[in-house]
């Protein structure tokens, strides 16, 4: 069994997530990334749970194909039941070996079916690919929903028109069928004709909204929602629009328990350095989706996450209140934070100042390490971190004027002054939520211990409740 929050198929990592739900019980299928194998192909492991806390881990289930057959990678794909009870499997089916005329590897859509979600029996002979007018190169990630009940089943793909802007041909395509098995195309869902392509898309219904989710890297490598009162749209943004932050990606969701719960995977860096690019895959981690009453979507640490460390910690930092309206101050607590930890704390900020926040494995002074910046003049919770990147030896070759880590900047209301920050860290993972709504997940590498502290800058700050616990 494994644990949440996290979880890594050591040596190797979580691709892309396709969770779905059976008897209450949480199947995350995902793809079994080998980063540093030089052996081919990518297949779907399993895991499942029936509190988000408790996993089973049931390895390889729809393993690859060789390298003479087409789906050599096991990309993403999705997860259904039909009426009679047979469960249906769709996946990218993709070769290197067998490509586009381009020069660029196919990507195909192959199907298996299960009695048991457990066992696949791939059917190589309703392999299919892009009809035309689609590039027969980005045509994958199969979401299969039923929106009407009793209708017809309908495929969404990321899906790109095979002409047009090189930058703006994304779409959500669509295909339709009666038996899951035999599929014609039909108007793309979305066609907004500003992605390059909007990987990972599924459609869910909460209530009387409907949301598309998809996954873009063309404006920013992130994953988006849009809203609706029809499955057919119009699909409209709310005004922050993303589940998480840069790290955090191609997140899909499944209803547990009338739950809707995101999962997705944490990217790590190259090198295991803070300024080390981004690399593909990474660690599972889950986050829950809560409607509001305009059908926006905050996401947050499921409950049982947050409750499962259950030892308690002294920091050596109470409350205290910090009054630093024209300067800077800090409270450094006296002991260093455990790998694993699970902190609570009550903040009250005032509203128009100009930041105030958690400082996390930091020294006895509050200069190196991790900064958790609440920003209410620019209405965002940032990360930042010191030293920042040091490009050369003299004073003025520190990046003083990169104001925080870019991509793990997330929008936040903070008109008001009281707040809540849930933060768990688990070795070199950190996942963020303020007030239950507003979610930062990302990687901690070069400050790998230290103190936690609060600070104010040109504000006033009160940290009124603090709680730290570990498992």
């Amino acid at each position: 069994m494994h644990r949440a929050p996290f979880f890594t198929p050591a040596p190797d990592w979580v691709g892309d997530t396709i969770p779905f739900v059976h008897d209450d019980v949480l199947y995350v299928y995902y793809l079994h990334h080998r980063r540093d194998s030089q052996e081919p192909g990518t297949s779907w492991h399993l895991l499942t749970t029936e509190d988000l806390v408790h996993w089973r881990d049931h390895g390889e289930v729809l393993p690859h194909g060789t390298e003479a057959e087409e789906d050599l990678n096991c990309y993403t794909g999705s997860v259904v039941t039909d009426d009679d009870g047979l469960h249906h499997l769709f996946s990218t089916a993709q070769n290197p070996s067998r490509t586009a005329e381009d020069g660029r590897p196919r990507q195909r859509v192959a199907h298996a079916t299960s009695t048991d979600l457990l066992h696949w029996t791939k059917h190589p002979e309703l392999t299919f690919g892009a009809p035309e007018g689609y590039d027969p190169a980005d045509f994958r990630d199969p979401f299969v929903h039923r929106p009407v009940p009793d209708g017809p089943w309908e495929m969404l793909l990321a899906a790109r028109h095979s002409t047009g802007p090189e930058r703006r041909r994304g779409t959500v395509g669509r295909l339709t069928s009666a038996d899951l098995r035999t599929w014609e195309p039909a108007t793309p869902l979305w066609d907004p004709q500003r992605f390059l392509t909007q990987e990972c898309p599924e459609v869910f219904r909460m209530g009387d909204w409907w949301y598309l989710v998809y996954s873009e890297f063309t404006d920013a490598f992130v994953t988006r929602y849009r809203i609706s009162r029809s499955p057919e749209g119009p699909w409209h943004a709310p005004r922050h629009d993303s589940v998480d932050a840069r790290s955090f990606y191609a997140a899909k969701s499944a209803e547990w328990k009338g739950r809707r719960i995101f999962a997705g995977w944490i990217a790590t860096r190259e090198g295991r350095r803070d300024d080390g690019p981004w690399q593909w895959a990474g660690t599972l981690s889950l986050l829950e989706a809560v409607q509001r009453e305009d059908g926006t979507l905050d996401l947050r640490l499921p409950a049982e996450v947050l409750a499962q460390d259950t030892t308690p910690v002294d920091p050596g930092l109470g409350p205290v209140t910090l009054e630093a309206r024209t300067g800077y101050a800090a409270t450094v607590g006296r002991t260093a934070l455990p790998a694993r930890a699970t902190l609570r704390a009550q903040l009250t900020l005032d509203p128009h100042g100009r930041a105030g926040g958690l400082l996390l494995r930091t020294d006895a002074e509050g200069e190196h390490g991790y900064v958790l910046r609440l920003e209410p003049r620019a209405g965002r919770m940032v990360l930042d971190r010191w030293p920042r990147a040091i490009t050369g030896t003299e004073q003025w070759q520190i990046s003083g004027d990169v104001p925080h880590l870019l991509e793990l900047e997330r929008p936040a209301d903070l008109t008001a002054p009281d707040h809540r920050l849930d933060v768990v860290l688990e070795d070199d993972l950190l996942v963020a939520v303020l007030d239950q709504k507003v979610s930062l997940s990302t990687r901690l590498y070069d400050h790998p211990a230290g103190r936690l502290g609060v600070f104010a800058e040109d504000a006033a700050l009160t940290l009124t409740d603090l709680h730290v616990t570990t498992a």
